[in-house]
């Protein structure tokens, strides 16, 4: 089956990454036409591929789930492994930072969902910046078929993702994939007004992300994720504040950005800006990026609903701020010892974007001279 995104990738060739750059190919408040140019060639390529795609579903599974039916979602997590020292391999065993092969295998929703979210997320982009209507139809099948369609749709929740084989179905810590859905649910309004994309498709897409919503807000899964103290929590935050806001419940949006302070920055960043749940890993540096990143998607959602995250700081001095510039030294120069593990090869240019989206909010040159030189040293 062809990827929507091409083989070779500048950010490592990675799904999520590939997605950020076609997201930023072409402004997000763009209307067909409104800007007068030509559509990034490089988005109408990625659009073309994409229109190969066969609409992935979790239903196209090769081999029943263990667990689950059909329709559900279902992943394993990808730090634990078959113990060596058991016949069948049962239970699994946990190897912090090391992946599973078959956790992230092709013949996985996980990978079916990430193929889904790129391939709706480029065409969505390609028919608003071209008015082309087959960008539209296809983005429009990829949406039905996995959130729509009796025969083919997803169930609204995440009850057996990252489940350890031996041990559980599914975990809480499995929100943390729903990531891979909720920029696809906000993708229905980019294709207003094709005639591939009914008013009723997009009222049956919120439908869906409400009934989603509820059992991020209610099942014990979902309760579990929100008060977890590390980046499982702060992208738990993010994602509710964005199906909140995709389904105009701003009350839900501003309590969720009011308690991050509280217990996104001053539970999980200390006065110097180190993130102790982060340095614990054996990915640190990694999980400091990640947590970090979501606490700045969690500030700009914030903004929105008129609660400002990006100048919050607690009495003793714990802020978004801080916590990025704990890092920066270690940015700026690579000998420098991190204090924590890190036991896979890091790209420091993968801190890029989040000095950039710092120099605009803090109005400070040199986070967005460091993104330039780490940018740089990537080629």
């Amino acid at each position: 089956m062809p990827s929507p995104l091409p083989r070779r990738c500048p950010a490592r060739r990675r799904l999520r990454d590939c997605l950020v750059l076609v997201v930023a190919c072409w402004p997000l408040g763009a209307s067909r036409g409104a800007t007068g140019d030509a559509p990034p060639a490089d988005l109408v390529r990625r659009a073309e591929r994409a229109l190969r795609v066969t609409p992935p579903a979790v239903t196209q599974k090769q081999q029943p789930a263990a667990v689950g039916g059909p329709h559900d979602y279902v992943s394993t997590a990808p730090y634990f492994w078959p113990d060596p020292a058991r016949p069948d391999g049962l239970p699994y065993i946990r190897r912090d930072g090391e992946v599973y092969p078959g956790a992230r295998a092709k013949d996985t929703d996980v990978h079916r969902a990430g193929v889904m979210s790129a391939t709706v997320t480029t065409l969505a982009h390609a028919y608003e910046a071209t008015g082309e209507e087959k960008y539209a139809a296809h983005a429009a099948r990829c949406l039905r078929t996995w959130f729509l369609d009796p025969r083919t749709r997803m169930t609204p929740h995440l009850n057996y993702a990252q489940g350890v084989p031996g041990v559980s179905a599914g975990r809480q810590f499995g929100i943390i994939e729903g990531t891979r859905f909720i920029g696809p649910l906000d993708q229905g309004r980019r294709l207003a007004g094709s005639a591939s994309w009914t008013d009723a498709d997009q009222r049956a897409l919120m439908q869906w992300a409400d009934d989603y919503l509820t059992w991020y807000l209610t099942s014990p899964f979902g309760r579990q994720e929100r008060d977890t103290l590390n980046n499982h929590g702060t992208h738990y935050d993010v994602q509710v504040m964005r199906l909140a806001l995709m389904l105009d419940r701003q009350e839900l949006a501003r309590d969720v950005a009011e308690a991050a302070k509280q217990k996104r920055i001053a539970a999980q960043i200390e006065p110097d800006g180190r993130q102790p749940h982060e340095l614990a890993r054996t990915k640190s540096f990694s999980y400091s990026k990640m947590n970090l990143g979501g606490m700045m998607s969690l500030a700009d959602l914030a903004d929105r609903v008129g609660v400002d995250l990006w100048g919050y700081e607690s009495e003793d001095g714990r802020s978004i701020r801080k916590a990025l510039d704990f890092v920066v030294p270690y940015l700026e120069d690579p000998s420098k010892k991190w204090p924590g593990k890190q036991i896979k090869s890091f790209d420091r240019g993968g801190y890029a974007p989040l000095l950039r989206q710092a120099a605009r909010q803090y109005h400070e040159p040199a986070y967005a001279a460091l993104a330039d030189k780490l940018e740089a040293g990537r080629d």
